[in-house]
């Protein structure tokens, strides 16, 4: 299956120039062919070797393995899933949680070690039997996995259904796992739909982790007194993009909003993004179950300036001092969660961008691309068997000269021509 079509701005998620990100609807044309590059069920997160070896997983399933031949081996399954080389019995999938984020020790040539985010269920879990948890393992001939290691295991979960759209249990998960240029892993945390979890000090809920490759507080941490070690930066709703500055390593964070206002932050060491769904604070009185996030008339119409006025998702009357986001998609929020900075001479001559993909699905770069994601709307001028393997809402994908691969059913996607970014 292939197929070429043109996209202009109104369709990108958002990029960035070097001077910082854009805000503007400037025009980009973009001719692109696309083909299956591998498919899989509900794909979650991508983590690549050099070779382009490619790690990837399936939240209802597991981690598995695809290798440069295009042969896949499936690795660490959930309980009850068959065709993996290991199960581990307390994983599983429930709404938005399961087995989510990966990413590859920089050493991986040398020490074989892989990361890997999952939901967990037992009786030593602290959230109602449940828990997120990040575990360290060595891949073995990328055919097996040994020395299984959970390095956090009490990262927030949402062990009910509550009165509030997409209520039911494992909502706002986060589950992006990255290496920093530091050498350190940042790892996400959505909110669980709990309000007083971001702005808590000690539980790890709308929280950004840095952490080293045993799941310890990282040198050089620095939030609030009296706030978990872990705790890069706090007062998040569900971040699930992470991406680092080529050149400067600065953090960025892609989250989004609650019928408004996606956003993308300058991530601050100790900073505070300003998202606080507590009901009877901050000028707002009692929610649905005490969470204010989709407030107010959560299941109405309601324009959506008047939503974010109500239930801001930085908000800067109660936290002056939060991180401003960079962006916020006028306003707008289809739901964007991973995000990548591509490189390359054909995006804005060499220098970095930034660019965003949407409803749990990652970018990631293969190790040789140069990668654009973008989303496109039903409207678009697209072939009934790219819409019906990705959904009515085709939110897609990768640009590249080489090889990258994302969405749900991980399209190969070349430039034809593009103009600058």
């Amino acid at each position: 299956m292939k197929f070429s079509t043109k996209m202009k701005s109104g369709m990108i998620a958002a990029g960035m120039a070097a001077a910082g990100l854009m805000a503007s609807q400037a025009a980009l044309a973009l001719n692109v062919t696309a083909e299956v590059f591998q498919t899989s069920k509900d794909p979650w997160d991508m983590a690549f070797l050099p070779d382009g070896t490619m790690f990837f997983t399936e939240k209802c399933g597991g981690l598995s393995v695809r290798l440069p031949s295009g042969s896949v081996n499936k690795l660490l399954g959930v309980g009850g899933s068959s065709g993996y080389s290991a199960t581990k019995n307390d994983l599983f999938c429930d709404g938005q949680a399961g087995v989510q984020g990966v990413a590859v020790d920089p050493d991986f040539a040398k020490n074989g070690l892989v990361y890997l985010y999952s939901s967990s269920k037992g009786s030593n879990r602290t959230y109602g039997g449940y828990n997120n948890i990040l575990m360290r393992m060595k891949v073995n001939s990328l055919s097996s996995v040994s020395d299984v290691t959970e390095i956090i295991n009490d990262l927030g979960y949402k062990p009910m259904k509550s009165n509030h759209p997409f209520g039911g249990p494992g909502a706002h998960n986060g589950g992006r796992v990255r290496f920093g240029p530091d050498g350190f892993l940042y790892v996400t945390i959505g909110d669980n739909h709990n309000g007083a979890g971001p702005q808590s000090p000690t539980e790890l809920r709308g929280k950004l982790l840095r952490v080293d490759r045993d799941g310890k507080a990282a040198a050089g941490n620095n939030p609030p007194a009296g706030f978990d070690k872990r705790v890069f930066a706090y007062g998040f709703r569900n971040p699930q993009g992470i991406a680092f500055r080529p050149g400067s390593g600065d953090v960025y964070l892609s989250e989004n909003g609650p019928w408004h206002s996606d956003e993308v932050t300058k991530v601050v060491n100790g900073g505070n993004g300003g998202w606080d769904p507590r009901d009877n604070v901050n000028g707002r009185p009692a929610c649905p179950d005490g969470y204010c996030g989709y407030s107010p008339n959560q299941m109405g119409a309601l324009p959506q300036k008047e939503r974010a006025a109500f239930m801001p998702m930085t908000d800067l009357k109660a936290y002056p001092n939060a991180l401003k986001p960079a962006w916020n998609n006028n306003g707008l929020s289809p739901g964007m969660c991973g995000s990548v900075f591509i490189v390359g001479k054909q995006w804005k001559n060499g220098k970095a961008a930034w660019l965003l993909d949407t409803q749990e699905l990652v970018s990631t770069a293969h190790p040789k691309a140069t990668v654009l994601t973008f989303l496109t709307s039903p409207r678009t001028e697209l072939p009934p068997s790219v819409k019906n393997c990705c959904g009515p809402h085709l939110l897609v994908a990768s640009v590249t000269s080489h090889k990258a691969q994302m969405a749900l059913c991980m399209l190969l996607m070349k430039p034809v021509a593009t103009s600058t970014v």
